[in-house]
């Protein structure tokens, strides 16, 4: 069924959003951004900008389009348990917004761009396992000792050092039912990309 612009303008002023109550404390949330493409006069180039998503894992989802004070000011709103884990991808915008909870927090890089961001680097298959091994039990050091003399690696091995601090034992994580993907938001993200 073909709606027209109008009439979806229309309806998405007419949605109310309610407020989410949080009565529990959140242990966990994950952020991402994403890209929004603002409409253009014709033959002028399109102007993408950027929003950023929070997913209070069980709770609820926040989005803002170039209002990150105020998607801050939300999370810091809500209960938030003393080490809440925080999971994303490498972004500094990310962990920019991450860094203003005032909650103590547990950083953690999320798995699954970490995994990417390793096999962006090629070659031996070998190679690529065992660093992938030494990063699933948080061994970062192990991890770029695979990489010594390889300067195709030179980017993975600055993204390593950059989040060291946030690169954990996954599979202790894992086993104590803590998330180690962002894959929550990053669902939430795509739902955001095909209503914009």
């Amino acid at each position: 069924m073909n709606v027209s612009k109008s009439a979806q303008q229309r309806l998405v002023h007419e949605v109310e959003f309610a407020e989410i109550e949080v009565e529990e404390p959140v242990a966990e949330l994950s952020v991402d951004g994403g890209k929004a493409r603002l409409i253009t006069s014709k033959g002028e180039p399109s102007e993408w900008r950027d929003y950023k998503a929070v997913n209070l894992h069980c709770e609820g989802v926040n989005a803002t389009f170039q209002e990150n004070e105020k998607l801050i000011e939300w999370i810091n709103e809500k209960p938030l348990t003393a080490g809440i884990v925080c999971l994303g991808d490498g972004y500094p915008s990310i962990w920019n917004l991450i860094s203003e909870i005032k909650a103590q927090r547990i950083e953690i890089l999320d798995w699954y761009h970490l995994k990417e961001n390793l096999y962006k680097v090629g070659g031996s298959s070998e190679r690529l396992k065992n660093a992938e091994t030494h990063l699933w039990r948080g061994n970062v050091d192990s991890a770029i000792a695979e990489f010594k003399d390889d300067e195709a690696a030179k980017d993975l091995k600055k993204y390593l050092e950059t989040h060291r601090h946030r690169i954990i034992n996954y599979g202790y994580y894992q086993q104590e039912g803590i998330s180690i993907g962002s894959g929550a938001v990053e669902s939430n993200i795509k739902q955001i990309d095909r209503r914009i």
